[in-house]
């Protein structure tokens, strides 16, 4: 996941700079304001956050004197007496909010990965004011004339593309804002955005609270009957430092289903952890999100009937490579019926199995999982506990995602142990290009914590710019299960697949090459973002990068191609079900987002029952991966009518990959290509352009389906 934050959009693209002759003051020449750690560029290499010298106390005043600071450089921009140039208004406008950045990329970081009570009051606090600011530029009316002026005649300025794609963004983000509305209609905008961006807040905190305090407690060893030695490790050192001695603790990961399922035999503590999922913000207590939601939900319906559309998801998606509901609609009616099609024929399979064992019960959905394995497991002879000890974390960081990268670009990696971090867990990597100059660095912070929200994601510390001279530092965090010290951390097949998803993203960070902050590197659609870190995916299972990671932790032994050969036999297993609950994910997000104003909202669960049942996503097994009032995506992480993009650029990738099984897989040669032609290119050019110019046509979903097993071609 590319990590989407709701923040002023100026204001998070900007990169950060030297201060010039400035360097001795805070960027607002205030001598006070100079000691704060924001006040001035990092002096770290690649401008790295200096951790060890930033404290909680500093964030609140450099947010607060950095929006100051930007409205007062957007205000000359507007007022300059000077008719309106490329370069007095738009790149002028993408030097603005420097200070800004800085502490927004820190504190977006933090409130992820690393937060606390402090962070989390000045989260709820200061998003309301976020909001004020991005609408007090993009709703600047003056401002908007001299945007609209240089793009009304930006084929005459003898623009080169990336210059004349910054002047179509420009406006067509400042439309998107509101910039045409009436007065009256911008303050009523102003209101709904800080409105909506406090609540947004609030439901981030209240559902990390509510994971928190829903973890499963067992009193008992047995109640956990079946789960691997180390997870049961892990779970006692949980209690512990929770102060529960003599217990085991199984904290909830972000998704409805949880890891733990596939293992425990005890249905009555399957049936207790699923529950304690699935009622997580449920309980009618303080981290109850569902009133939150609701009034979220009926908030962006009516901004979006300010803005002249039907809905919400009809606003948002028009700068989408979707660009409307409708191809979102289609595209789901291609997948719906295949994949429920399969998901019943492996209930099936599952059910019989219960039958066979004579379970005496009707499949639920925390059976599935469970059973699930023991059908793979006879169908495939594969066992999860045979394929862990292969997959130690460390070497499939190391030979495993960094040997793929270095196979396919050229690129190299050294850690480094001189560099600050947010957390002790955090590691540091230096990345060389294949002439050994420098790209930027790459952090990574794989286990799980309570301050940690769920779920895994990549985001940027220093975005890449020529603008500022400026390489990009990029963090991939995820939520892996700690072992107890002194114990390898072995992890899934999945887990290894979400280290090279996200690493997929880091490299499209990484290789960014844009003059402009605001069209570097992720800063782009959210159903174009997760084509590159779902194509990474399929490195996973090259045979080349497979035998130089997956090696017992004990012997080293290279995994057994017998193994291999079942692993990837297996690898359409459960697809059915796997695609099924996206899907309802995905179909829930767009029906929340397609409501039109003053509509009459019902109970959420109620909501739900009738989407899932209108689309034909209501299987009893199958529960949605997200329910409505968990889905951190579209409630407080940006994906807002967006969460269909992790399927849509499954197309992408899918289709994109075959070109590279077409041309002789992994190489240098195909990695540069990809690289010149998909990665380094930001948000220049038109996405479907971007992705004809390499396949040779528009994405296919054929070959999507093929990877799923839902069709035999």
């Amino acid at each position: 996941m590319k990590k989407l934050f709701v923040m002023p959009l100026i204001a998070l693209v900007a990169v950060t700079a030297s201060c010039g002759n400035n360097e001795n003051k805070g960027e607002g020449g205030n001598d006070a304001a100079s000691s704060n750690p924001f006040a001035n560029a990092s002096v770290l290499p690649y401008q790295a956050p200096d951790f060890e010298q930033i404290k909680d106390a500093d964030i609140q005043p450099a947010m607060e004197e950095g929006m100051t600071i930007q409205l007062a450089e957007m205000k000359k921009i507007a007022d300059n007496a000077a008719a309106p140039t490329f370069d007095n208004t738009l790149v002028a406008m993408e030097k603005s909010g420097q200070l800004l950045t800085r502490v927004a990329a820190v504190f977006n970081l933090l409130t992820g990965a690393n937060t606390n009570p402090d962070l989390q009051k000045l989260q709820e606090e200061i998003a309301p004011k976020q909001a004020a600011h991005q609408d007090a530029i993009y709703l600047n009316t003056k401002l908007f004339k001299r945007v609209e002026t240089i793009y009304n005649k930006r084929n005459s300025l003898k623009l080169d593309p990336e210059s004349l794609h910054l002047a179509e963004y420009y406006y067509q983000q400042f439309t998107l804002a509101g910039a045409k509305l009436s007065d009256e209609d911008k303050s009523a905008l102003k209101k709904l955005n800080e409105e909506e961006a406090s609540l947004s807040a609030k439901f981030s905190n209240s559902l990390l609270a509510a994971n928190k305090a829903g973890a499963l407690v067992a009193n008992e060893e047995k109640e956990l009957a079946g789960l691997p030695k180390g997870e049961l490790d892990a779970a006692a050192q949980g209690a512990k430092a929770n102060k529960m001695e003599g217990k085991w603790l199984l904290p909830l990961q972000n998704t409805t289903q949880q890891p733990a399922l596939q293992s425990l035999s005890d249905r009555v503590t399957r049936e207790k952890l699923f529950n304690a999922s699935w009622n997580r913000t449920e309980k009618n207590d303080a981290n109850d999100t569902r009133n939150t939601i609701v009034r979220i939900a009926e908030i962006r319906a009516e901004k979006a009937e300010l803005m002249g559309f039907a809905n919400y998801a009809s606003w948002k998606l028009q700068d989408q490579m979707a660009k409307t509901p409708a191809a979102v609609d289609a595209f789901f009616a291609q997948l719906v019926p295949s994949a429920t099609a399969k998901a019943k024929a492996e209930a099936a399979d599952i059910q019989a199995e219960i039958d066979l064992q004579k379970g005496g019960f009707k499949l639920a959905p925390w059976d599935w999982n469970y059973y699930a394995e023991k059908v793979r497991k006879k169908k495939y002879d594969l066992d999860e506990s045979e394929i862990k000890p292969y997959f130690e974390l460390n070497k499939v960081l190391e030979d495993g995602v960094f040997y793929a990268a270095t196979q396919l670009y050229g690129i190299t990696f050294k850690e480094r142990h001189d560099l600050p971090v947010y957390q002790k867990e955090v590691r540091v990597f230096e990345v060389f290009d294949k002439d050994n100059s420098t790209i930027g660095l790459f952090y990574c912070d794989y286990f799980k914590r309570d301050n940690k929200n769920g779920g895994a994601w990549m985001g940027n510390m220093v975005n890449q710019s020529k603008l500022f001279g400026t390489k990009p530092v990029i963090y991939n965090v995820c939520n892996f299960t700690k072992p107890i010290a002194g114990q390898p951390a072995l992890i899934s097949f999945d887990d290894v697949t979400t280290m090279f998803h996200e690493f997929g993203h880091g490299l499209h960070g990484l290789f960014a090459s844009q003059q402009y902050p605001s069209l570097s590197g992720t800063s782009v659609a959210r159903d174009f973002v997760e084509f590159p870190s779902q194509f990474n995916e399929h490195w996973a299972l090259d045979p080349k990068v497979l035998n130089n990671y997956a090696k017992h932790y004990k012997t080293g032994v290279v995994m057994p191609a017998s193994l291999v050969d079942k692993i990837k036999k297996a690898a359409t297993f459960n697809q059915g079900y796997r695609l099924t609950e996206l899907l309802a994910a995905a179909s829930l997000d767009m029906q929340w987002h397609q409501l039109k104003a003053g509509a009459d909202l019902r109970k959420t669960d109620d909501f739900e029952k009738a989407a899932l049942t209108k689309t034909k996503l209501n299987l009893a097994e199958v529960p949605s991966r997200y329910r409505t009032s968990y889905f951190s995506h579209i409630w407080g992480g940006g994906y807002a009518a967006g969460y269909y993009a992790y399927l849509w650029t499954e197309m992408l990738d899918d289709d994109a990959y075959s070109w590279f099984e077409e041309n002789g897989g992994l190489s240098l040669k195909n990695g540069q290509r990809f690289r010149d032609m998909i990665l380094s290119r930001g948000n220049t050019e038109d996405y479907g352009k971007l992705f004809r110019d390499f396949r040779g046509h528009d994405p296919k979903i054929e070959p999507m389906q093929k990877n799923r097993g839902l069709t035999s071609k």
